[in-house]
């Protein structure tokens, strides 16, 4: 397989990865086995936004592209694809750390949904027992 090939596996891996680091806890409605494998997705994207770092799949697209002779890039994945897409003027740390409160607010909201969803659920169970 390509390098360019594999760095472009990488970009759509890091892409699904960011969706479900945003998204995931939806799945909670349907799939409480959801819930393992969001959590920790979202812990590691809530870090990694706080604290400016920088997800090892960015380094992985990079050598893989030098690797194919393209350039790389010396951003993050974010700041390289999402940011001119969302943020034209550039991402900023404020704005990063705002991106993570903003995903963990969102997200202890979603999952106070799922658990009253879950509530809701089990009592109409109860219901039709009785």
């Amino acid at each position: 397989m390509s390098p360019a090939l594999l760095a472009d596996l990488v970009l759509i891996a890091h892409l699904g990865f960011i969706v479900l680091v945003i998204f995931g806890g939806l799945l909670a409605f349907r799939w409480r086995g959801a819930i393992l494998l969001h959590l920790p997705a979202l812990i590691w994207g809530a870090w990694i936004e706080l604290t400016g770092g920088v997800c090892p799949l960015t380094p992985i697209e990079n050598d893989l592209r030098r690797a194919a002779g393209g350039a790389g890039y010396e951003e993050s994945f974010i700041e390289h694809y999402i940011v001119p897409i969302v943020y034209p003027a550039g991402l900023t740390p404020g704005i990063q750390i705002g991106l993570g409160v903003a995903l963990i607010v969102t997200n202890l909201a979603l999952y106070a949904g799922v658990v009253r969803h879950w509530a809701r659920r089990r009592a109409r169970e109860r219901r039709r027992i009785v």
